[in-house]
């Protein structure tokens, strides 16, 4: 028994150093980003992990500084939100209608078209981009903004399975009680389910604005035309990579990954609890 109990400690000690090493790899890149954000060295430094004397002078820079002409954080951040903002409802509104319909109304086919969405979301979205780029093009779409929303948006039906999951929990009840009293399929989705669906609906806008937000991507293929106003800031963050910048703006590029985190992480820290209610609501039935 003794000789067990050794043995568990041991193998309970090796599992959590093993998980703290993997905390230490994980964590090591964001604390050199952030110690370099306020480097008072502009460049690349990789002799040394932490700078050898601090400023804010990147951070000022970026937002403030309009004789920069490699660096335009304010616009970049600016056609970012925009694009974010406008994908997300669309997006938003279209998970949560495809749910709506699996999950509450049964129509010929409603099965085959369940299947086929989850089976086409198997597939990474970029390998599309070619005929997507082309389409755009025929449209004057590309190098406009609202090329990239309706990339964003105009697949997000097929992530309809944990919305569905989580209207599948909702009671059938009360939406045979509401159409008794009249009321439409339209007015049962708006008055009944939305407003007992908060959790989902915070799962569903976080994920519909963090992938505009992060996507490098698709917005470096359709945004092409070397018009630095047009681009988003994970364009333009990427090009003050570039061999000719990274000597001079590579704490400016480690200060721009830091403010464009702080937006979705206070998002994601306030609504946290509908976060994680949303997934684990979702995950119940599907």
């Amino acid at each position: 028994m003794r000789k067990y109990k050794e043995l568990q400690i041991m193998s309970l000690t090796l599992r959590h150093l093993f998980l703290l090493l993997l905390v230490l790899v994980w964590l090591a890149p964001i604390v050199w980003l952030v110690f370099n954000a306020f480097s008072e060295f502009p460049g690349l430094n990789i002799r040394k992990f932490f700078p050898d004397s601090y400023t804010l002078e990147n951070f000022r820079v970026l937002l403030f500084d309009t004789s920069d002409t490699v660096a335009r954080f304010p616009v970049w951040f600016a056609n970012t939100l925009k694009i974010a903002i406008f994908s997300c409802i669309v997006a938003s509104s279209f998970v949560l209608m495809v749910s709506y319909a699996m999950s509450r109304m049964r129509f010929h086919g409603r099965r085959s078209l369940m299947s086929i969405g989850v089976i086409l979301g198997l597939f990474p979205g970029f390998l599309a981009m070619i005929a997507v780029y082309f389409i755009l093009r025929t449209f004057g779409l590309t190098n406009n903004h609202w090329g990239l929303v309706l990339i964003y948006s105009g697949s997000s039906g097929l992530g309809y399975l944990i919305a569905k999951g989580f209207f599948d929990t909702i009671s059938e009840t009360l939406s045979e009680s509401a159409r008794i009293d009249g009321a439409t399929e339209m007015q049962v989705f708006w008055f009944i389910i939305i407003p007992l669906s908060k959790p989902i609906i915070v799962y569903t806008v976080i994920s519909a604005f963090l992938a505009p937000w992060m996507d490098f991507m698709f917005a470096s293929i359709i945004l092409n035309s070397g018009i630095a106003t047009d681009w988003t800031v994970a364009i333009g963050l990427y090009r003050m990579l570039d061999r000719s910048f990274i000597n001079t703006h590579f704490a400016r590029f480690c200060a721009g990954g830091l403010l464009i985190s702080i937006p979705i992480s206070v998002l994601f820290v306030i609504m946290q609890k509908f976060y994680v209610e949303g997934i684990t609501g979702g995950a119940v039935k599907g």
